[in-house]
């Protein structure tokens, strides 16, 4: 697949390091934007990001980027973490960065739009964002992790957001845990 990848300036870099652990192969074609909040964040969360070899690094004050242009077929964009300026802006058009251009592209050219909100709780300003967002096509995901698998670690528990997000690409997320397929099952007392 072609994806963007986009990260702004919300808490969450694990999610995008764990997405781009699943990406991470010759299968996928990827395009890295960042903010330059988002690079901060991830500095502070995690140190540093391991991007795959191969993966496209674009600044987000350029318009050079093939995605800027709904010329090039990329098959998915994916914005994680996704802070809530950035849905504000992709919600209302503004297109004033890389990552705002693109998000307009995939949602006037009808491609998936992945936002993944981490901001809580949300305030009516937000879900009135959410609301125009999702009616203009995008798809929001929010980054609620769930506990049925039991995650013992960070990464494992990132991993169930994750796996949501690949679901929505139409990736194989290998070892997701499915409710009722692979998570335990409880016993008759609970």
């Amino acid at each position: 697949m072609r994806l963007v990848l986009a990260a702004t300036g919300a808490s969450g870099a694990i999610y995008l390091q764990r997405l781009l652990h699943y990406l991470d192969g010759p299968e996928h074609e990827l395009h890295l934007v960042f903010s330059s909040y988002a690079k901060q964040v991830i500095q502070e969360e995690i140190g540093e990001l391991n991007i795959p070899a191969g993966a496209v690094e674009h600044s987000n004050k350029s318009m050079n980027a093939p995605f800027a242009s709904g010329s090039a077929r990329f098959d998915a964009m994916v914005v994680v973490p996704c802070s809530m300026g950035t849905l504000a802006r992709i919600a209302h058009g503004t297109s004033e960065s890389l990552i705002l251009r693109a998000a307009d592209v995939f949602l006037k050219e009808r491609r998936p739009l992945i936002l993944v909100p981490r901001e809580t709780p949300w305030n009516l300003i937000h879900l009135r964002n959410a609301t125009t967002a999702i009616e203009a096509g995008a798809h929001l995901l929010p980054a609620s992790p769930s506990f049925y698998s039991r995650p013992q670690t960070f990464d494992e528990l990132a991993d169930t957001v994750v796996w949501r997000i690949l679901d929505q690409l139409g990736i194989e997320a290998p070892n997701a845990c499915r409710w009722r397929e692979n998570s335990p099952q409880p016993t008759p007392s609970d």
